[in-house]
């Protein structure tokens, strides 16, 4: 299995071939409590690191989904629209957002491994 990566803003990403999987992580769920909706963003859109490109909305409030590298969309988890609450039941899995193709494969390497995220989310 791939090596799993993180962000600093609380989205995971999964490397699969040239696309990386990506949605948010069992800690961004928790604080957000259920989740009511959530925006994707469109497939062929071309972003870059950091970029808000989709929200996710939930009982308590609406967050944005930010890119984790620069590239290209190249697909969105449609099943979301009609069962945001998947995010909350299976948010490392079935609960993905969006796959993008990143401009440098190298970049995701540079995310947060496991631990690093870890310490991130305990600071708060």
């Amino acid at each position: 299995m791939s090596q799993i990566r993180y962000t600093a803003s609380h989205e995971w990403v999964r490397p699969e071939g040239e696309d990386a999987v990506v949605g948010i992580t069992s800690h961004a769920q928790e604080a957000l409590g259920d989740i009511v909706f959530v925006d994707l963003p469109e497939v062929g859109r071309e972003v870059e690191a950091g970029e808000s490109i989709a929200v996710v909305e939930s009982v308590k409030a609406a967050s944005d989904i930010y890119a984790p590298v620069a590239g290209t969309i190249t697909g969105a988890n449609e099943t979301l629209g009609d069962d945001p609450g998947l995010v909350n039941r299976d948010p490392m899995g079935e609960g993905w957002f969006f796959r993008i193709r990143p401009k440098d494969a190298a970049e995701v390497d540079g995310l947060l491994d496991e631990a690093a995220y870890e310490a991130v989310a305990a600071a708060g």
